[in-house]
């Protein structure tokens, strides 16, 4: 049971939102794909990292979007959604994306499948996220196809109509589809969701690669400190003798 919208009286950030209706808590849902395929690798942390602007920019997961707060139907909540040039400490104030309140709709949303929404987020999903104006709606299904009617498919909007973004296979089990949106590859990799900078020819690291490049870093700084003690008893030697 959802509790009833209300307004806050309260200022956060130096912005004044207390006229603005605020969205109700929705129960949390059971589902362990976005912990497995955007928590656990840290994609929406690297997302934000890399797209900056963090007062502007929202990257955020299982964020309700709709019309207005206080709409009585019709909110969805995908896994991930981005929106740049918004007022990001509103939408966190109102406890949601209101495109009336923010002015326009979030820039990109990615639906992950489950077992319990997976017909739903490729056919009701989609019509309602076109109708949002959404301009990209990605899926992923990490079980490659069982679940949606594809393992990767991007929707781009063109006249008010979703048209499918072409997504190519680079090599067998690894499929790709570039999001004009994000200007980033999203790929599916042996039912692993990777995100892939064409600009700077390198994948957003996971939290797994973050540590062992920090590790490698230590590592070389530590060889290098002690190359640096060698050379330097090496000429008091030298100058001794």
């Amino acid at each position: 049971m959802t509790s009833k919208p209300k307004q806050r009286t309260l200022t956060r950030s130096g912005k004044d939102f207390a006229a603005l209706e605020i969205f109700p808590d929705f129960p949390p849902r059971d589902d362990m794909q976005n912990s497995i395929h955007l928590d656990e690798p840290a994609s929406q942390a690297a997302l934000t990292e890399h797209l900056g602007n963090y007062e502007t920019t929202i990257v955020l997961s299982e964020i309700p979007v709709r019309w207005t707060p206080n709409q009585s139907r019709g909110h969805r909540i995908p896994d991930l959604l981005v929106a740049f040039n918004i007022n990001r400490s509103q939408a966190i104030w109102q406890n949601g994306y209101s495109i009336r309140d923010l002015g326009k709709p979030p820039d990109f949303v990615l639906e992950i499948a489950s077992v319990k929404t997976a017909e739903n987020d490729y056919t009701n999903k989609r019509v309602d996220y076109a109708n949002f104006g959404i301009p990209e709606y990605w899926r992923f299904d990490p079980t490659g196809g069982q679940r949606y009617d594809a393992a990767l498919a991007g929707d781009r909007l063109v006249d008010g109509t979703y048209r499918p973004i072409e997504i190519v296979e680079i090599t067998p089990g690894c499929l790709r589809g570039h999001s004009d949106i994000l200007n980033l590859e999203l790929c599916w990799e042996h039912g692993r969701l990777r995100w892939y900078d064409p600009v700077a020819q390198r994948y957003l690291m996971t939290y797994a690669e973050q540590r062992q490049a920090r590790m490698a870093e230590q590592q070389a700084r530590i060889a290098a400190e002690a190359r640096v003690r060698e050379l330097e008893e090496e000429l008091k030697k030298r100058e001794q003798n």
